[in-house]
């Protein structure tokens, strides 16, 4: 037990915690009416730096934290691969999600399934998409459970209730404060987080003899590993490194939780801004994966490598900045686990019950039925944590991503041209899907790096990140039916859009 850490950790989740029930009295409309637009997206109403902060809380999570620096202390250079993703993520960014901001804001859409079911007019092909969100978001929520459990248990609590108890105040602010409560959280995690990374990557190396050496006794480290690792990627892992990067960027800009924090801008422009300002994070990034060098370096040794950090932070720090650090970690599990709990409910009840559903539900039952659905959400990822070992979550999340991918033809081709007929879509989405699982499950879910035997004259061999060709066969059959069923004039659906939203 480390009753100075676990004094100080307490203290400042106290704090947010103020602060998460303050923020349902923040910037409340009015009118006082209920609805989902204004519990699920805030209204619509956050500025620039609001935003910055939220979608950075969204994106660079706890277990970003904790599972970046982690792959680089259990397999070397190949866990750098986030960073150029986040590279690649924001020109993307810039180009796709303001067009879909100003269409989803035109006709109050508050999910990009809510785009699907007007862009396209097919229900079973809303339905397929917003149940992959949801599938792809219950993991990623288990995965921010999994970082606060590690953080927890460094400061020598055990057992189920610290995490039961951090996660029953989560559910009650986020009940009651809707997405207000992860923007004004945001706001102190970023800054702790900011100041945590920064002490780490200046005090911990001057400790250990300077960065030379920190490579070098990293390097020997992961040369003893099994399989062995180098803090340099053999020619064999450019591919899967390369796929791992692009997949990964088409992914994280069209899962549920970025959707929310995204359509939560009170303009294209804040969009815009967010996308030219938020490879800051990226930077904050490349420092937090050197965690995992660090941990090599400073000799600490787990069979867990999610325990790296939280050990490395306990061992070089005093007590009292050790708790601020592992605090700044557990807070950075609360705005991510909220957001992703209310977009998996958004989705739930616009797009799974709405959709099945024959009966128009009103603003106030909307939003009700949404804020019972995130509680169910959240205590389901609990559940999962707390009865189910942690490999299975992160299992899943590697599913989640290939998952996520399969969205690119409906949502971010959608958003340029409705040439795609809406079965086809379905068709490609159902291959890809099935494709890119059967891929994971042959590598029984240890890796998404999947070796692809192709014949020889097509180069033998590629190993490669499992989305990408689940994703290639997806568009390949989604275009060759689009042709085959616009031959036979079969019904393309209405397009219930205004085509004027999508230019500015």
């Amino acid at each position: 037990m480390h009753p100075i850490a676990l004094a100080v950790f307490c203290l400042f989740f106290l704090l947010v915690t103020l602060a998460g029930f303050w923020a349902a009295r923040w910037r409340r409309p009015e009118s006082g009416i209920a609805s989902l637009e204004e519990w699920g997206l805030a209204g619509r109403s956050f500025g620039t730096w609001i935003t910055w902060f939220l979608i950075g809380g969204d994106l660079y999570t706890a277990y970003t934290v904790i599972a970046v620096p982690a792959a680089l202390y259990g397999a070397g250079a190949i866990g750098f691969f986030a960073i150029p993703y986040a590279v690649i993520a924001y020109p993307y960014m810039m180009l796709v999600l303001p067009r879909l901001w100003r269409v989803c804001h035109r006709h109050g859409y508050v999910t990009f399934a809510d785009f699907v079911s007007g862009r396209y007019g097919n229900r079973w092909l809303t339905i397929a998409i917003a149940l992959t969100g949801v599938l792809a978001l219950m993991p990623y929520i288990a995965l921010q459970l999994v970082g606060m459990k590690v953080v927890i248990a460094a400061m020598g609590l055990h057992g189920e209730w610290p995490l039961a108890a951090a996660f029953i105040i989560l559910a009650a602010y986020t009940y009651s404060s809707g997405l207000r409560a992860p923007a004004v959280i945001a706001v102190v995690k970023d800054l702790m987080l900011y100041i945590m990374v920064l002490a780490a990557v200046i005090f911990i190396p001057v400790k250990l003899g300077g960065y030379h050496h920190v490579f070098e006794l990293a390097n020997q480290a992961l040369a003893t590993h099994t399989p062995a690792a180098s803090i340099f990627l053999k020619p064999g892992q450019f591919l899967g490194y390369s796929t791992l990067a692009i997949g990964s960027a088409l992914a994280l800009m069209l899962y549920p939780h970025t959707a929310t924090a995204v359509l939560s801008a009170s303009s294209a422009n804040v969009v815009r801004r967010n996308a030219a300002m938020l490879p800051a994070y990226s930077f904050l990034l490349g420092l937090i994966a050197l965690l995992g060098y660090l941990a090599l370096a400073a000799g600490i040794k787990t069979s867990d490598t999610s325990s790296s950090v939280p050990l490395l932070f306990m061992q070089s720090f005093p007590e009292w900045f050790a708790g601020f650090c592992l605090a700044a970690v557990a807070i950075g599990a609360l705005v991510p686990a909220a957001i992703m709990s209310i977009a998996a409910s958004n989705l739930f009840t616009r797009n799974l019950y709405g959709a099945l559903s024959s009966r128009k539900m009103l603003p106030h039952q909307e939003s009700a039925m949404a804020k019972a659905v995130s509680l169910v959400v959240k205590f389901g990822a609990l559940i999962f944590v707390l009865y189910l070992p942690t490999p299975y979550a992160i299992e899943m999340q590697l599913l989640g991503g290939i998952w996520m991918c399969q969205l690119v033809p409906s949502i971010v081709i959608g958003v340029f041209t409705r040439w795609l007929h809406p079965w086809a879509l379905l068709a490609g989405w159902a291959a890809g899907m099935a494709s890119g699982t059967a891929m994971a499950a042959e590598l029984h879910l240890k890796s998404s790096v999947y070796p692809l035997h192709l014949p020889a004259w097509l180069g033998g061999t590629w190993a490669m990140y499992a989305a990408i060709p689940a994703l290639l066969l997806n568009l390949a059959l989604s275009a060759i039916l689009t042709i085959v069923f616009r031959s036979v004039s079969w019904n393309s659906g209405v397009d219930s859009t205004d085509a004027s939203a999508y230019v500015g």
